[in-house]
């Protein structure tokens, strides 16, 4: 689908059906456009058809390579986006994409901060992100949004409306704890009301793009809303809803003061905030495949955010963020923050260091996922994932993204649970018949921001793990084989520092 956007505001947009996504073009090509598309629709939202487009249909009909099958529809109803929670990914992804496909009249964002609500609502709806890329920042601008806060009566009740028009709606909330509540402004319960308003005026089709970093996001928060509706409308409701799993590998943040010479260089989120939105350029986002059954008289569902690509099977990309990009990112982060650096970006000048974390990234993340994903994407290759590794590492210590040891450090306890980042990397690997001693060097660097304590004092590690570990009920046997390795990474942590702190991966090969 091709979005046309006219020069004039009252002009309506113009879709061309190519099935191949939308983008934008100028006026003077809508003609050359129409001899190639099978399907022209036009929005009458704003309007009835001007009789200039009518007319470049009936000249378009005359000289279609068809012969004249060419297909003129009208839609009434303006394309509304929805999104939840107003952080980074939010901001500077969903919503933005949303406002740069030109496919929606209406932009909503509900968020519960009222600072953050009146903050947008003094800019008129406008908000500015800032774009890091290789060599410089970017700033790009978002206009015409409309915010609004659940947990006032009146917000709520147009945020209802709007998810009942709505083609889209994107949830960024901090985490998916937050999917229900007992208010009557929590997101789950908000969202099964705008179904069934949606329901019962015959709404358009929607997708529900979960961005919680959960590899079962949808799943959850569709279970949790089809609690919250009525037994006799359920399916009627649920039947013009899909929920979409996300592998979103878009490093971003908020700078939340402005106080140093590069964060003053940020353009503030609105005019007088001392906040910043700041994401990397990298814009390749994943999402479930969207299966609507065809309806009689209806064209094919078609998303108005068309720049992320569709997969059959998410699994083995949210292993490849987690087990690859995360791990890794982490890494990098608690070594740093044993050698005393402050952002991301001064790895780079750490001798050997990056031909470590490359290491750790193709032979154990790599190695591991490959065996167990090859064929499934070209990614599962040695050539794949060594572009996928470089890329990273290039983009994890991007000195533009102003990336702090101490955020991506952050949280160890979490980041050591059995299923995370570090230990859940390891145990892959193991099973894959590869000894990961990498990340186990990088599990004892956690451990020693989770406990400085016993890390140094040289105890046993298992009172600090075995309880984490606890809830994932793990085999006894793999549980005492990963200890064992951490307690070496460990102990290859102290080697290191004693020797003045040599190129890494040279230390641990010589042994």
């Amino acid at each position: 689908m091709r979005t046309f956007r006219p020069e004039r505001e009252q002009d309506p947009p113009v879709l061309l059906d190519h099935g191949q996504g939308a983008f934008h073009d100028p006026w003077r090509k809508l003609h050359g456009l129409i001899l190639s598309a099978s399907t022209v629709t036009v929005n009458r939202s704003r309007g009835s058809i001007p009789p200039s487009i009518a007319r470049l249909f009936v000249i378009g009909c005359r000289r279609h390579p068809s012969g004249g099958r060419l297909a003129l529809m009208t839609s009434d109803a303006p394309l509304t986006y929805v999104g939840f929670g107003f952080g980074a990914i939010q901001a500077g992804l969903l919503l933005f994409e949303a406002f740069r496909s030109g496919a929606y009249d209406r932009l909503v964002v509900a968020e519960v901060v009222p600072e953050t609500i009146e903050s947008l609502r003094r800019a008129k709806g406008a908000y500015t992100i800032n774009i890091a890329h290789a060599d410089r920042i970017e700033q790009a601008g978002v206009r015409t949004i409309e915010p609004l806060n659940p947990e006032v009566e009146t917000d709520r009740e147009r945020l209802i409306d709007a998810i009942a028009s709505a083609e889209s709606v994107g949830t960024a909330i901090p985490s998916i704890d937050h999917y229900a509540s007992p208010s009557p402004g929590s997101l789950h319960r908000v969202l099964a009301e705008g179904l069934l308003r949606k329901s019962a005026r015959d709404g358009p089709r929607m997708v529900v793009y979960t961005a919680e970093n959960h590899n079962r996001a949808a799943e959850i928060l569709e279970n949790l809303v089809r609690s919250a509706l009525p037994d006799d409308r359920r399916e009627a409701a649920l039947s013009r809803v899909r929920f979409l799993n996300t592998v979103i590998g878009k490093m971003s943040g908020l700078v939340p003061d402005q106080s140093s010479p590069e964060a003053r260089a940020l353009a503030p989120f609105v005019p007088g905030s001392r906040r910043a939105f700041l994401v990397e350029a990298f814009n390749r986002i994943l999402i479930s495949r969207i299966q609507f059954p065809d309806e009689a008289g209806s064209p094919p569902f078609r998303r108005g955010i068309t720049v992320f690509e569709e997969k059959e099977d998410l699994l083995p990309f949210e292993e490849a963020k987690l087990y690859g990009h995360n791990a890794a990112h982490a890494l990098g982060a608690y070594l740093g923050a044993r050698l005393g650096v402050s952002r991301m970006a001064s790895l780079r000048g750490i001798p050997g260091l990056m031909a470590f974390l490359r290491a750790a990234f193709l032979k154990e993340s790599g190695d591991a996922l490959i065996r167990k994903h090859a064929g499934v994407d070209p990614l599962f290759s040695p050539a794949g994932f060594a572009s996928y590794a470089d890329d990273l590492l290039e983009r994890m210590t991007n000195p533009h993204l102003m990336d702090t040891v101490e955020r991506v450090a952050r949280d160890a306890v979490r980041k050591l649970a059995w299923e995370d980042r570090l230990v859940g990397t390891m145990r892959l690997a193991l099973q894959m018949g590869i000894t990961p001693k990498r990340y186990a060097i990088g599990a004892a660097a956690a451990t020693a921001i989770a406990d400085r304590g016993r890390f140094d004092a040289g105890d046993s590690l298992a009172p600090l793990l075995f309880p984490l570990w606890a809830p994932s009920a793990p085999d006894p046997g793999e549980q005492e084989r990963v200890l064992s390795l951490v307690e070496e990474g460990r102990r290859q942590l102290r080697r290191w520092q004693s020797a003045g702190y040599p190129p890494l991966e040279d230390f641990i090969n010589a042994g």
